[in-house]
């Protein structure tokens, strides 16, 4: 049967809810349109809860439906708001890049990074007005070197950083404070992160919270100065405590020397697969060897980038003192795009550094490599008397001064165990009996015992302040217990039983039990209690991997020199 066609007055009558409103199209003569009548059964026009049907059209249906020229205002209106909203956001992240642009467009010293200037002489960033304009004028600024940075390279202490010793001219031209704020703006930007550990000074350089600084950055982890590790020491051996003592953070580990190069090339290769178009920065503690490493890096990467060979020219400036670097000093070292930054180092306050005159600070920069100082034995700092009582009774009721900076009194202790010190050959160690220790502290300050180095420093001294008291279990006579590493200055190794020392006692038959010792260190200065670190060739023989699943193979980090 062929549809019947409805007249729109009929319409009206069989829905309650009015002729469909066409809100996007003009509009047209309604009479002409057609409709299909269904069959009675199926109409089911009339609503019993209009309610709903008002609730779901907010603007209102029928006669109160928004017209086209409401719709049309209220698109305008969004437009316009969308439009300011867009508007203030695109103004604030113009301003903040403008900020940084302009910081990276200023003029710098190449070595430190601090902003030239010729006004004051003392300060770091100073140039003499004929340098600075003759530079200028031949577009050279990038490439002076201002007179801090002359004076730093030929060995000269200079200090310019807040609480790391005192400056010549009795100024501290910035801050610890204002130098992390430097780093602020990392953590909002796209950049690869190369974050430098010292291995003399493991867990006082090792910046535990980094992603503060660094954010969501990836991180690659870069161990530095394996050059200065006793003889003969197993880097395999290394890698794997590295690794044990970091698996929370599940970063591979790398294994390097500046100054031999060992492991360079494998830190090139992952910057370069790592890197994809993003900014370099190396970070690190203060004087952990950041500007050393660059170095290292733009040597490796100048045989077959030119552009790494054109910056060896001018790079950043090394020196023993903490602080050398003041700004982030931008270097063209990537041939495929992007910077390698030199930023300033992160000054911890726990680390001996910190504590101690500017003039001594080379005294806690190893020079060469450490060698490992036993007791009990026959040192050139003990009288035969000494000598003969350690033989005797061991360590036991004794003080050992290392250096001015840390002493530590044997309370318990077997007869036959041995603690072996590494760390910088200028500070000496000298043993006396626990009830002379006071004394002989006051008597030899500044002159047995440096740093401080001198009477007129040593009467500024604050002392020892902090006392730790360690109580150290052991389990295994055959191995080193633990270390406990001094921040700032390197670690001395506990071996409840040494069977080498010569002693005259048969060896304790003990196999478990407890050692104390009470550690004195001025007072910021942190003590870690630690596992012992396999240093020497005695270390690749007591040292032994621990045994792995499957499972914890396959995501353990991995450690490559």
């Amino acid at each position: 049967m062929a549809p019947k066609l409805v007249a729109l007055s009929s319409l009206s009558s069989l829905c309650p809810f009015g002729i469909p409103h066409y809100q996007n199209s003009a509009p047209t003569n309604l009479n002409t349109y057609k409709f299909h009548t269904p069959k009675p059964t199926l109409i089911l026009c009339k609503s019993t809860e209009p309610q709903t049907i008002s609730e779901s059209k907010p603007d209102g249906y029928g006669a109160a439906a928004p017209t086209r020229g409401d719709i049309y205002l209220q698109r305008q209106q969004v437009v316009a708001a969308s439009s300011t909203v867009l508007a203030t956001t695109k103004k604030k992240k113009k301003k903040k890049d403008k900020i940084f642009n302009v910081s990276n467009l200023a003029s710098f010293c190449y070595g430190c990074g601090a902003p030239l200037h010729t006004s004051e002489v003392d300060a770091p960033g100073y140039v003499d007005q004929e340098t600075y304009d003759l530079k200028k004028k031949h577009h050279q600024l990038r490439k002076i070197l201002c007179g801090r940075c002359r004076l730093l390279s030929h060995g000269h202490m200079i200090t310019a950083v807040g609480g790391n010793g005192g400056y010549s001219g009795g100024k501290q031209f910035v801050s610890a404070e204002e130098l992390r704020e430097k780093l602020s703006h990392l953590r909002h930007e796209k950049a690869l992160i190369v974050k430098l550990v010292d291995i003399v000074d493991f867990n006082g350089s090792f910046l535990a919270r980094v992603r503060d600084l660094a954010g969501a950055n990836p991180i690659i982890f870069v161990i530095t100065k394996v050059d200065l590790l006793p003889k003969e020491t197993d880097l395999n051996c290394v890698g794997d405590w590295v690794v044990d003592a970091t698996m929370k953070k599940k970063l591979n580990v790398h294994l390097t020397s500046s100054k031999s190069l060992v492991g360079i090339s494998g830190v090139v290769s992952e910057i370069q697969k790592e890197k994809k178009g993003r900014d370099v920065y190396i970070l690190g503690s203060a004087n952990v060897g950041k500007s050393a490493f660059i170095n290292a890096l733009l040597n490796t990467m100048s045989y077959k980038d030119p552009i790494a060979a054109s910056a060896r020219k001018y790079k950043p400036i090394q020196s023993a003192v903490p602080g050398t670097t003041l700004g982030p000093i931008p270097i063209d070292a990537f041939l495929s795009g992007g910077k390698l930054y030199d930023t300033p180092g992160v000054h911890l306050h726990h680390r001996q550094a910190a504590v101690i005159h500017a003039e001594d600070l080379p005294t806690l920069a190893p020079q060469s490599r450490l060698r490992g100082q036993a007791f009990p034995s026959s040192g050139p700092n003990l009288d035969s008397q000494m000598a003969d009582r350690m033989r005797s009774s061991g360590l036991s009721g004794l003080s050992i001064f290392w250096g001015g900076l840390v002493r530590i009194d044997v309370l318990k202790v077997l007869p036959e165990t041995c603690l072996t010190f590494y760390g910088p050959k200028a500070l000496q160690i000298h043993i006396v009996p626990t009830e002379e220790a006071d004394e002989f502290y006051q008597k030899e300050l500044g002159v047995l015992l440096t740093p401080p180095t001198g009477k007129e420093k040593a009467e500024d001294w604050m002392g020892l302040e902090t006392k730790r008291q360690l109580q150290i279990k052991y389990e295994d006579i055959e191995r080193p217990t633990c270390d406990v590493a001094i921040s700032g200055l390197g670690w001395f190794s506990v071996i409840p039983v040494n069977k080498s020392a010569g002693n005259s006692n048969p060896v304790s038959e003990v196999t478990a039990g407890e050692l104390t010792f009470d550690v004195h260190v001025p007072k910021p200065v942190e003590i870690f209690v630690r596992p012992p670190m396999p240093a020497g060739k005695a270390g690749g023989q007591w040292y032994d991997y621990r045994e792995l699943t499957e499972e914890e193979l396959e995501v353990r980090p991995k450690w490559f020199f």
